[in-house]
C-alpha cells in the first residue's frame, strides 16, 4: 500500500548543524500520527521541510507515491498537504465566517473575485457554515479573530486548514497555549475527522498524545529514535529515560 506521506532519508543543515538527520517516516492513510521529542530534537523543522517552508539538504519527501521534494509551499497546499503552526496565523479583524469563505474561495480559484460581497457565493458560505458547526464555532462566528478565546482561535486554526481539503494536515502543537481544561476538546474534534484526513501533529502534553495516536515517531537530535504504536513507545525504557522522565530499567 502507499504511503499517505514519506520521506526517505531527509536530511536538513543549518550551519554546521544537523537539524533533520537522515529521517525516514512512512505516515499510512488515515493514521493518527505523533512526532514527539525534547525541545530542539528538530520536529518544527521536520514539519517545515513536509511542508514546504524549508528546503532539504538531501532525501525526498513522497505525497501518496508522489515525488513533492521541490514544491513550492502552496503547490502541495493543492495536492493536498496543508499544516497550521505553532503560533496562532490568524487575521484578527475578520470573522470566523469571513476568513473560511476567504479560504473556500481561495481554493476554488475565485481568489481574484474575493472583493466582492461576502454572501455573493452561497455555496462558499455554506461550506463554511458547515465547518464552523463542525468545530463548534457558531456561537462566535460574527465575532472578530482577535478577541476570541485561545482555545477557539486554536479550532479556527483548524477550520481554515479543513477548507482547504487536505489529504494530509500537519499540526504543530495544535493544543499549545490552550488552557488544559479546554485541550481535550480540540483532540475530540481532530479525532472526530474522517479517515480520508492522514493527521500528523506534534504535541508535548503526552496524555494528548497517547489518547490520540494510533502510532508515535520520537526524535532526538534530529534523528528518529523509535517508532511504534503509543502503548510500545509508552513502554520503550529508552524513551522513558531519554524524554518522558521514567526509569530506564522498568
Amino acid at each position: 500500500m502507499i504511503a499517505a506521506l514519506e520521506t526517505r532519508d531527509l536530511l536538513c543543515r543549518f550551519g554546521g548543524v544537523i537539524a533533520t538527520d537522515r529521517v525516514a517516516l512512512k505516515i499510512e492513510a488515515g493514521a493518527r500520527h505523533a512526532l514527539i521529542g525534547p525541545n530542539g530534537a528538530g520536529k518544527t523543522t521536520l514539519l517545515n521541510l513536509l511542508s514546504g517552508w524549508l528546503r532539504a539538504d538531501a532525501g525526498r519527501i513522497l505525497l501518496h507515491g508522489e515525488d513533492i521534494t521541490r514544491l513550492a509551499a502552496h503547490r502541495r497546499v493543492r495536492r493536498g498537504l496543508v499544516r497550521t503552526f505553532q503560533i496562532s496565523q490568524l487575521f484578527g479583524a475578520l470573522t470566523p465566517l469571513e476568513s473560511i469563505t476567504l479560504a473556500i474561495a481561495e481554493r476554488e480559484g475565485l481568489g481574484s473575485q474575493l472583493w466582492r460581497p461576502i454572501g455573493a457565493e452561497t455555496r462558499l458560505v455554506d461550506e463554511a457554515v458547515g465547518l464552523i458547526d463542525q468545530f463548534g464555532l457558531s456561537d462566535v462566528m460574527a465575532r472578530p479573530a482577535r478577541i476570541l478565546p485561545y482555545g477557539r482561535q486554536r479550532l479556527l486554526e483548524i477550520a481554515l486548514a479543513l477548507a482547504c481539503r487536505p489529504r494530509v494536515l500537519l499540526l504543530d502543537e495544535p493544543a499549545a497555549g490552550v488552557p488544559a481544561q479546554e485541550r481535550p476538546m480540540i483532540m475530540r474534534r481532530l479525532a472526530a475527522l474522517p479517515e480520508t484526513v492522514t493527521i500528523v501533529l506534534i504535541e508535548h502534553d503526552m496524555d494528548l498524545v497517547f489518547r490520540f495516536a494510533s502510532r508515535v515517531s520520537v526524535l532526538v537530535n534530529g534523528a528518529l529514535m523509535a517508532e511504534g504504536s503509543a502503548g510500545e513507545i509508552a513502554a520503550n525504557a529508552e524513551v522513558r529515560a531519554v524524554y518522558l522522565g521514567g526509569p530506564a530499567d522498568g
